[in-house]
């Protein structure tokens, strides 16, 4: 009993070592960033810290650690580059063409020109478009529901007592005599 106690023991105090050496410190960091240091001041290495920084931000604890692995994994060339390109965007707002800086590229470039970059530094233009888009659908539907209600209200109008009397004379339901009779009723 003692000696599963103390391995379960050690596997614990062996995860939360694991886990406590994947966490980054991010003191110095911050420190950076409140600083206000300009750009051309700042090493390779402390702009990869500071998008690593806004990469924890954006994605915190495990989901940043995935995003580490799909980028190229730590110590990557890669992952380097996507923090640096972070930093230079992010904190010197400077425009990066991809994330990636042209480097690593995977399917269909949804890493390169796709999903992480060659987005504009002003956003304005796609949301005009989107904007357009919302007021055609918002349109389209408001002369759907228009049609819709026209022609149910044409045929609710063309169901008149009289018209309903005409055909169902015309289909036999009712001879000339009871037409006749309810056709008068109908008009006092």
């Amino acid at each position: 009993m003692r000696k599963i106690f103390f391995a379960i023991m050690v596997v614990l105090l062996l995860n939360i070592g694991i886990a406590s050496a994947h966490e980054h410190d991010f003191g110095e960091t911050k420190q950076l960033i409140d600083s206000g240091i300009s750009c051309d001041k700042l090493t390779d290495e402390q702009l990869e810290s500071i998008g690593d920084y806004y990469m924890e931000q954006m994605h915190p604890g495990e989901a940043h650690e995935m995003m580490d692995q799909m980028m190229g994994g730590e110590g990557s060339e890669s992952l380097r580059q996507v923090h640096i390109n972070m930093a230079k965007r992010l904190y010197c707002n400077e425009y990066v063409d991809g994330m990636m800086g042209g480097g690593m590229r995977m399917g269909n470039n949804m890493m390169g020109s796709g999903m992480m970059g060659n987005y504009p530094a002003y956003y304005g233009y796609n949301n005009f478009w989107n904007m357009l888009w919302l007021v055609f659908l918002i349109g389209a539907i408001v002369l759907i529901v228009w049609l819709i209600y026209k022609f149910t209200k044409k045929r609710e109008e063309s169901e008149t007592p009289i018209n309903i009397l005409q055909k169902r004379y015309a289909k036999g339901e009712i001879s000339k005599k009871q037409f006749e009779e309810m056709k008068k009723e109908l008009k006092e």
